[in-house]
This record gives C-alpha cells, sequence and structure tokens, in this order.
C-alpha cells in the first residue's frame, strides 16, 4: 500500500519561515512528478509548486521568490521550503504524487493528508 506522509506545518507570524516535508512509502516502481498543492477556507485547492523526476519545476505566481520545492529521490521525498509567509498563505497544504506502485504498468496520483499553515499578521 503506498502513502504518502506530510509534516512540517504549524503556525508562524507573518514574515517567517516553515519547511513542509512529505516522504512517499510503500511497495513503489517509480514516482514521476511530485508537488504541493494548498486549499484555503471557501476556496478551491490550488497548485503552489511541483517538480518532476528530472527537477523540473514550476511555480504558482503567488509563491514565485518566496518558496522552493525540492525532492529526494533517494528517500522518495518532496520538501517545500516557505520563506517570508503572508497571511494569505494560510491553507491546508496536501502532497501530490504520480506513482507507478509495483505490479503497475500505469502510475496512479496519491495526495497525502493535508497539513494545516497558519500565518498571523
Amino acid at each position: 500500500q503506498v502513502q504518502l506522509v506530510e509534516s512540517g506545518g504549524g503556525l508562524v507570524h507573518a514574515g517567517g519561515s516553515l519547511r513542509l516535508s512529505c516522504a512517499a512509502s510503500g511497495s513503489i516502481t517509480s514516482i514521476n512528478a511530485m508537488g504541493w498543492y494548498r486549499q484555503a477556507p471557501g476556496k478551491q485547492r490550488e497548485l503552489v509548486a511541483a517538480i518532476t523526476s528530472g527537477f523540473s519545476i514550476n511555480y504558482a505566481d503567488s509563491v514565485k521568490g518566496r518558496i522552493t520545492i525540492s525532492r529526494d529521490n533517494a528517500k522518495n521525498t518532496v520538501y517545500l521550503q516557505m520563506n517570508s509567509l503572508k497571511p494569505e498563505d494560510t491553507a491546508v497544504y496536501y502532497c501530490n504524487a504520480l506513482i507507478r506502485p509495483r505490479g503497475r504498468v500505469t502510475p496512479i496520483d496519491y495526495w497525502g493528508q493535508g497539513t494545516q499553515v497558519t500565518v498571523s499578521s
């Protein structure tokens, strides 16, 4: 059984930093893209950042220059370093990964359980 486990959320003052981690575990053949999405109350889930297995990266315009995504393929882990946080960054952050489990030809889209990030003004 494949699962994504997130950690690192919390409460921080505006201007502060947080680092989120997401580790994939289970019977995994390969992991394609990994990324982070967020959902604020009353809003749709949106992409924050994504990184491919070849380390191509895409950021939402609202976070460029403040947030950095990275991954460690040996650990099946993706990170989100968030600096200069703003109150509007407050949301539940979800890890996402396109994973090919052992025994399957096609990959499956997996989601983490979500971790709360709250930025106070």
